[in-house]
């Protein structure tokens, strides 16, 4: 038995950044395996877990199990947090660990600061959609609705997707998170003309590429203002309101988890009595096994749920690097 004990690694946020970094295309290219094995059925996510908190309507901890098959078959578990009042309080509003099972016997072999991965996998999930419902039509800007962590780390993934990107459009409800975060785009694209929207409309209007990473509980804007054709990353799944959802083409990660929890796609199914406005999946278009011809009249709006073994994969990468590099901490007994 002492053959199949494998020593606890635990990866610190540090050990975690020092390993993602710089390897965009690879994580896109990752994320691009996994939806094409999801959509084959090599895979097993169940539904997210929602702990929420009657006295606490605004925060919630999500739980993402999930198993990878293929040649390099894994299984983990997400934890994630969400407690948007932290960022009054300067600190971040989610926080996420990961944990990693052996498949020989169970136990539990490495557990890692997920707050990046989860960022990282969520940006290549959207750099990867931008790029394949743009191929043949290239934006030459991207608008940024919500300026956060996500849609910075989406703008750079978005960077090594697409290489036409020569401007930015940002807005926030806080004019000063704004500023402060065109500042930040403006170091990450030295060359690209970074500027404020004053509305969402005009945001949605100055680009043909959208991401929407906020904070939303509720449907709130239309998509009248975007020009036909403009591509809508709706990465936080409650910004746009049933009727322009209805009216949209839509691709989604996973139907049936997508259309959960409230989401604007959720409230769509209930208000049609159907899934017949989704048009395809990402992995479907990945593989060939749906065919898309979008109507330039109609925006297209990715909605990604952001499954659990996206995180997986990423997590398997950190962890197989950090074992070969020697980086991490090692516990011996964890299980003793």
């Amino acid at each position: 038995m002492e053959g199949l004990r494998t020593p606890m690694l635990v990866l610190r946020k540090a050990d975690v950044e020092k390993i993602l970094g710089g390897r965009e295309k690879e994580h896109i290219e990752l994320v691009r395996e996994t939806y094409s094995l999801h959509d084959k059925g090599a895979t097993a996510v169940p539904h997210s877990i929602f702990l929420r908190f009657p006295d606490q309507p605004a925060n919630r901890i999500i739980g993402l199990p999930s198993y990878r098959g293929g040649e390099n078959p894994a299984a983990g578990l997400k934890w994630i947090s969400s407690f948007p009042a932290n960022i009054h309080s300067g600190i971040a509003r989610a926080s996420a660990v990961m944990v990693l099972n052996s498949l020989r016997t169970g136990h539990p072999e490495a557990l890692l600061e997920a707050s990046l991965i989860s960022a990282a996998r969520t940006a290549a999930s959207a750099a990867l959609a931008a790029d394949i419902l743009t191929e043949g039509h290239r934006p030459d800007g991207v608008s940024l609705i919500g300026c956060g962590v996500i849609n910075l780390e989406i703008l750079r993934y978005l960077t090594a997707a697409i290489d036409t990107l020569g401007a930015v459009t940002v807005h926030d409800t806080s004019r000063a998170r704004a500023e402060e975060f065109a500042r930040r785009c403006r170091q990450l694209l030295p060359d690209a003309e970074v500027t404020l929207a004053d509305s969402i409309e005009d945001a949605l209007a100055a680009q043909r590429l959208v991401s929407f990473a906020t904070n939303a509980g509720e449907p709130h804007v239309d998509l009248t203002a975007a020009e036909p054709g403009t591509v809508v990353l709706h990465i936080s799944l409650r910004d746009i309101d049933p009727l322009s959802v209805n009216g949209a083409h839509n691709i989604v990660d996973d139907a049936d988890h997508v259309c959960r929890e409230r989401t604007s796609l959720h409230l769509t199914e209930q208000i049609t009595g159907g899934r017949a406005f989704i048009d395809a999946s990402i992995g479907q278009l990945i593989n060939g096994t749906v065919r898309f011809t979008p109507d330039p009249d109609k925006v297209i709006v990715y909605s990604p749920f952001g499954l659990g073994v996206l995180d997986l994969a990423l997590a398997v990468d950190v962890h197989a690097t950090a074992r070969e590099s020697g980086i991490g901490v090692e516990v011996t007994d964890f299980l003793s």
